[in-house]
């Protein structure tokens, strides 16, 4: 088997199924397989692919274990020289399997890469190629340094927006919504740490497959379509909290010794700061 593509769903069928269809819509010779895996969802996702695809392996979890826990499940019964996480809410192109697996194949030294992300309005996904969120980075970028400064390399070192999105290059970590990893990466240094929820295991992921040596590659030879966002304008304090607290996780797991009390308690009393702003924005919104 080439390629193992997990998809974790919850209650979000009609992307979904849009999803594994262009999948199955693409142009390739590539061995590869479709796995679902459905967070406790209560809109019929699983009925429908099973009726529809059939040929998708699926796994029905009876509560929502994550999105990080999901994927884990995928990968255990994946069989795939590659594991491909795909977010529900993206579209593949014709040629995007193909792509980005002979890209893989012809770099040896690559442990996981990407493609382009872009967004409905065709506005590029900026988490598709970032930076780890270091406490200076993560400076520059809440703060809108990165803004005021777009064009400069010292001010974007989160969202690597001085970076031509049409060319490739190495990166420190890509976006779950597509994410192409090696198999010998996964059985080396084991998969998404499922203390992250959802949000963040992303990046955890990345720092760890770096820490093990191996490149990480934004390759934009092929576009795959991400839906972002694609729900209402309120998001449930689930989301808010989560959002935030893997900032909190990566940090204590990766640069809290790497710091001294001083930072490390800036960088803690900025992330709860933002998450009770987020949460006042979000009451303002239920209210309007």
């Amino acid at each position: 088997m080439d390629l193992s593509i997990i998809v974790v769903n919850y209650n979000t069928k009609q992307l979904t199924l849009d999803c594994i269809r262009s999948v199955f819509s693409s142009a390739t010779s590539l061995n590869y397989e479709v796995i679902l895996v459905d967070n406790a969802s209560t809109d019929g996702t699983i009925e429908a692919v099973r009726e529809r695809h059939p040929e998708v392996l699926t796994l029905a979890n009876t509560r929502n274990v994550g999105f990080s826990k999901a994927n884990n499940q995928g990968m255990e019964i994946a069989s795939g020289r590659y594991i491909l996480l795909l977010n529900s809410d993206t579209i593949v192109e014709e040629h995007t399997l193909e792509t980005m697996v002979r890209y893989m194949d012809e770099h040896a030294d690559v442990g996981a890469s990407g493609c382009k992300l872009v967004l409905p309005n065709g506005s590029l996904d900026e988490a598709c190629k970032r930076g780890f969120p270091t406490p200076l980075a993560s400076f520059y970028y809440a703060f809108g340094f990165s803004k005021l400064f777009p064009n400069h390399p010292k001010f974007n070192q989160y969202k690597l927006i001085h970076l031509a999105p049409d060319q490739t290059y190495e990166v420190d970590c890509l976006v779950g919504a597509f994410m192409l990893v090696r198999r010998e990466v996964i059985d080396r240094i084991g998969g998404l740490d499922e203390e992250f929820f959802m949000y963040g295991e992303d990046i955890d992921w990345c720092y760890r497959i770096k820490e093990a040596g191996w490149r990480i590659m934004y390759h934009p030879a092929t576009t795959v379509i991400h839906y972002k966002g694609a729900s209402s304008r309120r998001k449930p304090f689930k989301i808010v909290y989560e959002f935030h607290r893997a900032m909190w996780l990566f940090h204590r797991k990766h640069y809290v010794k790497k710091y001294n009390f001083i930072v490390n308690g800036l960088v803690y009393f900025g992330i709860w700061t933002k998450f009770l702003m987020a949460l006042t924005k979000n009451s303002l919104k239920n209210i309007i």
